[in-house]
C-alpha cells in the first residue's frame, strides 16, 4: 500500500503538470507522514542536508562555463576548427555537427546546452548548403545527446552524489562510451548523406585547417586543462568547474573580446535559472530516495526482478528496457535521481561496478532525450527550426538505432566503461 501511495501520488502530480521537483517533494512528504509517521521537520532537514554537498557545486559552475562559451565565441571557433578538420568529407556538415557536439560536451556537460549552442550555428549552415531541414534538425538533436555522455556530465555528477561513486572515475569511464556513440552517429550521417547526395563542395585545405586551429587553440585547450587537471590529481571536479568558469571568462572577455561586463548579468541569470531547477530536483530527489529506502521499496523492486530471473544478462536487459521507457517521460536529471535508488541495489546484487552501472544509466537516460513524448533535445531542435517534433523524431530513427546498439555494447562489455578508470587506478 505504501509504495502504491508514493508512486500513485507522483504520477497524479506529474499528470497535472506540477514541476517535477515539487512532485517529488509532495509525494515523498505525503508518504512519509501518512505511512511512516515521519515528522515534517525531519523531511525538510533531509532536503537541506542534500544541498550541503561540495560535489553539487560543480553543477552550476559547469552550466555557467557552457553559457560563457556560447556567448563568448568559443563554441563558434570550435565549430570552425571541426569544419576545417572533417567538413570536406561527404556529408561533412552533418559530421561537423556531431564532432562539434563532442567537443562542446567535453566542456558544458549538458545535452540541451550542446544541442542549442551547436544547432544555432549548424542548422542554418546545413540548410544553406542544401541539406534537408528535417535531417539537419535530427542530426543536431541526436548529436546533442553526446553532451551528457562525454565528460564532464551533469548527470554523472548527480549519480555520483547520490551513490557516492567516484565522479572522477565516472568522467574517465564516460570517454570511450561517448566516443563510441559519436563514431556510430558519424557513420550513420556518412551513409545517409551519400545516399541523398549531400556531398561537400570543397577539398581538404591544410592552410584553412591551420588558420582555424590557431583561432580555436584556446577553446581546444579548455577541455584539456579541465579534464587533465582532474585526472592528474591537480584539482577535484568541482574545482575544475570553477577553473572552467574563470578560463571561459578570461578568454571570452579579454582575448576574444566578444562579451563585456555588461553581458554578465544576463549570462549569470540564465545560468541561475537552469541551475536552480536542477538543484531543486537533486534535493527533492534525495527526499524521495529516502522515502524509498524507509519503505524498503528498492528491495521490493529488486526482489521482484530477481524473482523473474537470476540471470545477470537478462536482468541488465530488463533494467535497460525500464530506463529507456522512463527516459521517454522524464527530464534527464529527474530520471537519474528517481531511478538510481531503485536500480542501484539490483546492479550491486548482480556484481556490476558502480561506475559501469552509472555509465549504462546515463547513456540510457541520454537516449531518452531523443525519444518522444518528452525528448528534450527534440524540443530544442524543434524550437530552432519550427518543425513538428514527430518529423524530427522520424528522421532521428537511424541515429536512435545506432545509440541503442552502442548501449547494448556498453552494457555487456564492461571494459568499454571500465578500461580507463582501471588504468587510472593502477
Amino acid at each position: 500500500m505504501g509504495a502504491a501511495l508514493l508512486f500513485l501520488s507522483l504520477v497524479v502530480l506529474l499528470a497535472l503538470s506540477v514541476p517535477v521537483g515539487v512532485c517529488l517533494c509532495l509525494s515523498s512528504i505525503l508518504y512519509l507522514i501518512l505511512e511512516q509517521g515521519t515528522p515534517l521537520v525531519a523531511a525538510m532537514q533531509r532536503v537541506v542536508v542534500a544541498s550541503d554537498s561540495f560535489s553539487l557545486l560543480a553543477l552550476p559552475l559547469f552550466i555557467i562555463s557552457g553559457n560563457l562559451m556560447s556567448a563568448g565565441g568559443i563554441s563558434r571557433r570550435l565549430i570552425n576548427f571541426v569544419d576545417a578538420l572533417v567538413g570536406w568529407i561527404s556529408g561533412g556538415l552533418a559530421i561537423v555537427t556531431t564532432v562539434a557536439c563532442m567537443f562542446f560536451g567535453a566542456i558544458s556537460g549538458s545535452n540541451t546546452a550542446t544541442t542549442a549552442a551547436i544547432g544555432s550555428i549548424m542548422i542554418p549552415g546545413m540548410k544553406e548548403k542544401g541539406y534537408d531541414l528535417e535531417f539537419a534538425a535530427a542530426v543536431t538533436a541526436s548529436s546533442g545527446v553526446l553532451g551528457a555522455i562525454i565528460p564532464p556530465s551533469l548527470m554523472m555528477i548527480s549519480y555520483g552524489t547520490i551513490t557516492g561513486a567516484s565522479i572522477s572515475g565516472l568522467f574517465m569511464g564516460g570517454f570511450l562510451p561517448g566516443i563510441l556513440c559519436g563514431l556510430s552517429m558519424i557513420l550513420v550521417s556518412y551513409f545517409i548523406c551519400r545516399k541523398h547526395g549531400y556531398v561537400s563542395d570543397r577539398k581538404f585545405n591544410a592552410a584553412f585547417l591551420g588558420k582555424s586551429f590557431t583561432s580555436a587553440i584556446l577553446a581546444i585547450l579548455m577541455p584539456v586543462i579541465v579534464l587533465g587537471g582532474i585526472y592528474g590529481g591537480i584539482f577535484t571536479p568541482t574545482e575544475a568547474a570553477a577553473v572552467a568558469c574563470v578560463y571561459c571568462f578570461i578568454v571570452a572577455t579579454f582575448i576574444y573580446k566578444e562579451i563585456t561586463i555588461r553581458d554578465l548579468p544576463k549570462i549569470l541569470l540564465d545560468s541561475i535559472r537552469t541551475s536552480s531547477g536542477i538543484m531543486l530536483l537533486v534535493c527533492t530527489a534525495s527526499l524521495f530516495g529516502w522515502a524509498l529506502t524507509v519503505g524498503k521499496i528498492p528491495q521490493m523492486v529488486a526482489d521482484a526482478i530477481m524473482g523473474l530471473t537470476t540471470n545477470p544478462i537478462l536482468i541488465m536487459l530488463l533494467m535497460n528496457i525500464v530506463l529507456l521507457v522512463v527516459g521517454c517521460f522524464l527530464e534527464s536529471i529527474a530520471a537519474i535521481v528517481i531511478m538510481t535508488p531503485v536500480l542501484y541495489p539490483i546492479a550491486a546484487a548482480i556484481g556490476m561496478d558502480p561506475i559501469h552501472f552509472g555509465i549504462m544509466l546515463c547513456v540510457n537516460i541520454c537516449i531518452g532525450t531523443l525519444t518522444p513524448p518528452f525528448g528534450v533535445c527534440l524540443f530544442v531542435a524543434s524550437g530552432m527550426t519550427n518543425l513538428p517534433i514527430e518529423k524530427i523524431a522520424k528522421k532521428s530513427l537511424p541515429f536512435l538505432a545506432a545509440l541503442i546498439i552502442c548501449l547494448m555494447l556498453i552494457t555487456y562489455i564492461p571494459q568499454i566503461s571500465m578500461f580507463l578508470p582501471n588504468l587510472l587506478a593502477r
